[in-house]
């Protein structure tokens, strides 16, 4: 049977998923009658809430007689390790661009990696039934994009296809019958090599491990793509480091192949397919499984470093332990190295003390699925602000610096750019028409500017705005960036939150909480309407008397308090302040700074 392996590469929202739902329905994966989830490859929980893809996942149909194995991949740059890793095990890719939005700071960033492993794209202009679409103009900008990002004169010669993920049908021209998708099923099958490890089957077995999972039965399970040779079930392997070291020795338990959306176990698997194997103990991504004569392993793309790190810690708070199971720093470290060994783009580091751990990644939102999983898992987690990693370049201090892309609306820009270019120490690099009463403005920000900026953002734009950063590079340092302008209001108190207490602070600021809430002494309850902190007592009630009077009771009216999301505390609160993360709350508290801390606060800043 004929092999094809490819990837669909994208920015976040552009249909990724909902496309590869239609492939695999028009592919004859479902048999009839069979109930069909919607995004049926985000499986995870977090995925379908958020409806944004968070881990790679591979899938397989079956076209006129061959096999295509399709990769699902994230779309938000936070999650782009996913991305270099997947492509190394593939031989094409589609690349999906929204009619109307255009290539976006996403879509920059998978394709530059695809052109740089020397893969042909094929663009794919969905949603081109949008009432705004403009698939000419997204095409023009597509092939911009290819000649800016070095693409050879076999790249730039790409083939592109009319499409709608969510209606099912994809043309090689705007004007096509809009019936299926089989234009984008063989234009697959004649654009996309076949796997040139084919051709190498003879050769000793090697494999590239490329994501790890679990199995409660099998145990470890690693999945690639085998690279030469054939291996059946029971064969003895080696595993091997990007070094070359010898890491162990097993025996193969299982191979699985992908089968439409489940795994299948077969007998034996050959170079070119993508495969998942079972046996090993210690073996990890990026090691080179391999036959026991071969001594060198296979070259792993390197991955781009984290540019943020955040500090977890144990939850020592007063209230701690009540709705968690586990709470101790071994276990909690524990839990943290594992994410590390699965995802190739997280480091973990000990702090001096012990009791915590430095964690770092590429951006909020991927630090904040990896609290959301572990409070799910029943963690409790004291989490610090977000501190953005330099580096020293010759002799000079170097920062990241983010390309944010904004479309809002043409009242709102003034206010924008001055957010940005102004307090935030961005430079502005192009500002133009997107459409009917909106307008595109092009930034570059260091990192430090754009944590906790997002929520400001979304209130300068009354909602409206829709803001998209990914790594630019490094600059020279810009100096101090203002932070939150507002103080907190702090309880002085431990107990319940009472109402008549809380509808007298009203004028000193916005709530956190609401009446008949456990507070403790320390804990912020809200935000100071001044630029300082203040001490607050949301338990004292109302004095009691046997007068009463027409009209010398006052009505309780509380304004609704705002609950913030786990990114949003995340990214709200100051240095000497923690987000305390439970199972079934999410609480801010403030701390005492130690000595090490209190530098390195000042010199980030």
């Amino acid at each position: 049977m004929e092999l094809r392996n490819i990837a669909i590469i994208a920015h976040v929202d552009h249909g990724k998923t909902t496309l590869v739902d239609e492939l695999l329905k028009q592919s004859g994966t479902y048999r009839e009658g069979q109930a069909v989830t919607e995004r049926a490859m985000d499986s995870n929980d977090i995925e379908r809430e958020r409806g944004i893809t968070i881990l790679a996942k591979a899938t397989s149909v079956e076209w006129k007689g061959a096999r295509i194995n399709i990769v699902d991949t994230p779309g938000h740059a936070d999650f782009g390790g996913e991305v270099e890793r997947i492509l190394n095990m593939v031989d094409g890719v589609c690349l999906l661009v929204d009619a109307a939005e255009g290539p976006m700071p996403q879509t920059k960033f998978v394709l530059a990696k695809a052109l740089a492993l020397g893969l042909r794209p094929i663009v794919v202009l969905n949603k081109v039934d949008k009432p705004d679409a403009e698939p000419d103009r997204a095409l023009n900008e597509v092939f911009d994009l290819f000649a800016n990002l070095g693409a050879s004169d076999e790249q730039l010669d790409f083939p592109h296809v009319y499409a709608s993920g969510r209606s099912g049908w994809a043309d090689m021209d705007l004007d096509g019958p809009r019936k299926d998708l089989s234009a984008l099923f063989d234009l697959i099958l004649r654009h996309v090599p076949a796997p040139k490890q084919i051709a190498q089957v003879e050769e000793p077995f090697r494999m590239l491990a490329t994501t790890l999972s679990a199995d409660p039965y099998l145990g470890r399970i690693l999945t690639g793509r085998v690279e030469s040779g054939r291996i059946a079930t029971g064969t003895a392997l080696k595993a091997l480091s990007r070094d070359g070291e010898r890491i162990e020795q097993f025996r193969v338990t299982k191979i699985l192949a992908f089968r439409g959306l489940s795994q299948a176990p077969i007998d034996e698997a050959v170079a070119g397919d993508i495969v998942t194997l079972a046996g090993m103990t210690k073996a990890t991504v990026a090691d080179t499984l391999c036959a026991l004569e071969v001594d060198t392993a296979l070259p792993a793309q390197p991955i781009d470093p984290p540019t943020i790190t955040v500090t977890f810690g144990i939850n020592d708070s007063p209230l701690a332990g009540r709705d968690g199971t586990k709470v101790q720093s071994r276990v909690i470290r524990d839990r943290l190295m594992k994410e590390a060994e699965q995802n190739v783009a997280i480091k973990i580091a000990d702090t001096p003390g012990g009791e915590a751990f430095e964690v770092s990644g590429r951006g909020e939102l991927q630090m904040g699925v990896l609290i959301e999983n572990m409070r799910r898992e029943g963690f409790e987690l004291s989490i610090s602000r977000p501190r953005v990693i330099m580096r020293e370049e010759d002799g000079q201090r170097m920062e990241p610096v983010e390309e944010v892309i904004v479309d809002v609306d043409d009242e709102f820009s003034g206010t924008v750019i001055d957010k940005l270019t102004g307090e935030r120490k961005g430079d502005l690099v192009e500002m133009r028409p997107a459409g009917v009463g909106k307008t595109r403005i092009i930034a570059h920000v260091p990192s430090r500017g754009l944590i906790g900026y997002h929520g400001q953002f979304l209130t300068d734009t009354r909602g409206t705005g829709v803001l998209n950063r990914i790594f630019h590079g490094w600059t020279p340092y810009k100096g101090t960036i203002q932070g939150r302008r507002q103080g907190v209001l702090i309880s002085t108190e431990a107990g319940v939150s009472v109402a008549y207490a809380l509808w007298n602070l009203e004028d000193r600021g916005r709530m956190f909480i609401g009446p008949q809430e456990q507070v403790y002494t320390g804990m912020i309850i809200g935000e100071h309407s001044r630029d300082n902190d203040l001490e607050v007592n949301p338990l004292k009630g109302k004095k009691l008397t046997n007068v009463r009077a027409s009209g010398t009771d006052e009505a309780v009216r509380l304004t609704p308090h705002v609950k913030m999301s786990l990114e949003e505390a995340i990214a709200y609160i100051d240095d000497d302040e923690l987000v305390e993360v439970t199972p079934k709350i999410i609480r801010l508290r403030k701390r005492e700074l130690d000595p090490h801390e209190r530098k390195r606060a000042s010199r980030s800043e």
